[in-house]
């Protein structure tokens, strides 16, 4: 049911304190680490020292177990982040690779937040959300002070994500199933906002992006029951409320719903690429989707699978690893940028080339996967990132590092398709191959073979590991469709990998009716 539009008054600019009581089992050490328990320590504030790879190179935050979170960067390259145990704002200058943290003094004493949206804006102003206080900050870079506006909190109140556009701040409310405009240039006393509610209810509203027409896209969803994505015309919207008589408002016509597949559950990152499609991250599986407005069709783009040593299955109890894409972005020449959280990679995606390149993160901790003792296993969690030019800029949340992603190296080996496209039938087969080649030998590689569907299949009589010498190496492959298989577009990812980067490209599957 489609519920109205409303606009609203915040009053509320005092946080709740969050007062941790005394344990024995706390070792206090007068840092944030005091937030856990020594056991858990190791789990929340790093595993190891930060390391590097050809493509990564990694940096420990000066200050112990800030569990950083939300990331930035400004339009010189600084880069800004948010630090979930201090609710402190810090600064990294990759020139001089040097750290500054700047105390947040309105904070609550022990407050500890999720602090998921961040971006600066032109005046150089840092702004972030705040979940546990129901909060958006203001960070001024000038002066280096703090500025606390209460969101419009509704029973269970999240913000999550945040994205300054023009005047406005726009912020999704995740668990209180609202997208929030507000005008951050009026008083505190008197600060007027617009919530859009959701079109589904007991949903969640997830991450939002604009396209190039000013539209607004996002998602409402319940948890593994699917969901919707939603258009919102803002700019026909204020036309419409500037026309309205008195003070009644438009009706939603300015509001389109689209059904999301059956099997996209858990829809939280969205993107909006230049030629009009909507890209929505998958959590639940190893795949992002696009979405084509003309034919309102959704294609779904896989990864590869976790390499081992993300997960580790020390126990045997993991039969189906999944890569979880979270959060996904465009990059300055167009490419989809995207987080693997139980990958701990970042994907970039170029879809003139239908190419995918997934770049590991060196640091793991072991907490987070069936892992051996003492082993190189894990993730990092890495649940933010920011582009600037050709580097991409992420935290490490339980590593207490923040890293870069270098896109300008050269990549140690190329994948060159037959075909990029194969039409089927259902129950037919038809066979394919691609050519890895590299300048130089790599001792051990593997193959990357996966498909989105049960009624798809690609096999390979290549054994993986191999070895990759200067001459090219050709891979045979069988993609299958099955006797029920649904019509429609599919793509299906090819290529190699060795342990700091996996290189392939999509073939795009056609299946007849």
């Amino acid at each position: 049911m489609l519920t109205s539009l409303a606009a609203g008054v915040m009053v509320n600019n005092t946080p709740k304190q969050n007062m941790n009581s005394d344990n024995p089992e706390i070792t206090i050490t007068g840092t944030p680490a005091d937030h856990f328990p020594d056991a858990q320590r190791a789990q929340f504030c790093g595993s190891n020292n930060p390391k590097s790879t050809p493509f990564v190179k990694e940096f420990a935050i000066p200050t112990k177990c800030t569990n950083p979170l939300a990331i930035a960067t400004d339009y010189s390259g600084n880069v800004w982040f948010a630090q979930t145990n201090t609710g402190n704002i810090a600064k990294f200058d990759p020139t001089t690779e040097s750290f500054k943290e700047f105390n947040n003094s309105l904070w609550p004493k022990n407050g500890r937040s999720m602090i998921w949206g961040m971006d600066y804006s032109p005046d150089g102003s840092v702004w972030f959300t705040d979940e546990s206080y129901d909060s958006i900050w203001q960070f001024t870079t000038q002066d280096e002070k703090y500025h606390r506006i209460a969101f419009p909190a509704t029973g269970d109140t999240l913000p999550q994500k945040l994205k300054v556009d023009g005047s406005l701040i726009i912020i999704n409310d995740f668990t209180g199933n609202k997208i929030t405009f507000l005008d951050p240039t009026q008083t505190a006393d008197n600060l007027k906002y617009l919530n859009l509610p959701s079109p589904v209810e007991g949903s969640v509203t997830g991450a939002f992006t604009i396209d190039s027409s000013k539209n607004v896209w996002y998602t409402n969803w319940i948890f593994q029951k699917g969901g919707v994505l939603v258009k919102f015309d803002q700019e026909g919207y204020r036309n419409a409320l500037a026309n309205a008589k008195g003070d009644t408002l438009p009706s939603l016509d300015h509001i389109k719903v689209y059904q999301l597949p059956f099997d996209l559950l858990t829809p939280n990152g969205i993107a909006a690429s230049d030629d009009g499609k909507i890209w929505i991250a998958d959590t639940s599986r190893s795949a992002i989707f696009s979405f084509d407005p003309a034919t309102e069709i959704f294609t779904p783009y896989v990864t590869s699978d976790p390499k081992p040593s993300t997960y580790g299955n020390a126990t045997g109890i993991i039969k189906s690893p999944i890569s979880r894409p979270y959060w996904i972005k465009i990059a300055p020449e167009g490419q989809l940028v995207f987080n693997e959280q139980t990958s701990n990679n970042i994907s970039v995606l170029d879809t003139k080339t239908d190419s995918l390149v997934e770049y590991m993160i060196p640091s793991k901790n072991p907490a987070w996967g069936d892992c051996e003792p003492n082993s190189d296993c894990g993730l990092a969690q890495i649940f933010d990132f920011s582009i600037y030019k050709n580097k991409i800029w992420f935290t490490e949340w339980v590593e207490n590092n923040i890293g870069v992603v270098d896109t300008s190296v050269p990549l140690p080996f190329a994948i060159d398709l037959e075909s990029k496209d194969i039409t089927l039938k259902p129950g037919e087969s038809k066979a394919t191959s691609f050519i890895i080649s590299s300048q130089k030998d790599i001792p051990q590689m593997s193959l990357i073979v996966s498909y989105p569907d049960n009624f798809l299949n690609a096999t390979s009589t290549t054994t993986s590991p191999f070895k990759l010498d200067s001459a090219p190496k050709s891979v045979d492959v069988l993609i299958t469709a099955a006797d029920d298989a649904i019509p429609g577009t599919y793509k299906i990812l090819l290529g190699s990998q060795i342990e700091d980067i996996s290189i392939s490209k999509y073939v795009t599957v056609n299946i007849l009716p």
